[in-house]
């Protein structure tokens, strides 16, 4: 097993929709912050677009129109050549029409230290997850209204 590896922390990706083709740039500063403070490292930015027609075009980060004139620059060349032309179509066919979305894969230096640790003493990752905000809610609100449903006379 490569050294470099053993060294990583777990490696997550994104698929973020811009609706419309509309892309306030709002979140890069943020995202530039969490590199910065050595949160995570961007393995891979790529965007891509789906035409009305449904064809999957990859942008160029220098050509896209970000308002609010947040250099996106900045990421140009990061590409660890994990992403293919599959996971551009991939995440092309989640995509509504007339969209463009970002794919992020990044390294999660945070718990580098943690998963270390965890593959020195034999462990491995079986399964992983993320629970949407939207279901989050969701199940907040149901057990708010059981709460009220049995406080009720």
């Amino acid at each position: 097993m490569n050294h470099d590896f053993e060294d990583m922390g777990p490696v997550d990706y994104l698929v973020i929709e811009f609706p419309g083709n509309r892309m306030t740039g709002e979140g890069f500063p943020l995202l530039l912050d969490l590199v910065d403070r050595g949160i995570i490292r961007v393995l891979d930015l790529l965007f891509v677009r789906k035409d009305i027609d449904g064809s999957i075009v990859a942008l160029d980060l220098r050509e896209l129109d970000v308002h609010g004139g947040f250099d996106l620059s900045v990421f140009e060349g990061s590409s660890s050549g994990l992403l293919g032309q599959d996971d551009l179509d991939e995440a092309g066919a989640v995509l509504e029409r007339g969209s463009s979305a970002g794919i992020l894969v990044y390294e999660n230096l945070w718990a580098a230290p943690l998963a270390r640790a965890l593959r020195r003493g034999g462990a491995q990752l079986v399964a992983d997850g993320r629970v949407p905000v939207q279901a989050l809610l969701a199940s907040l609100d149901a057990a708010e209204a059981q709460t009220a449903g049995e406080a009720a006379p």
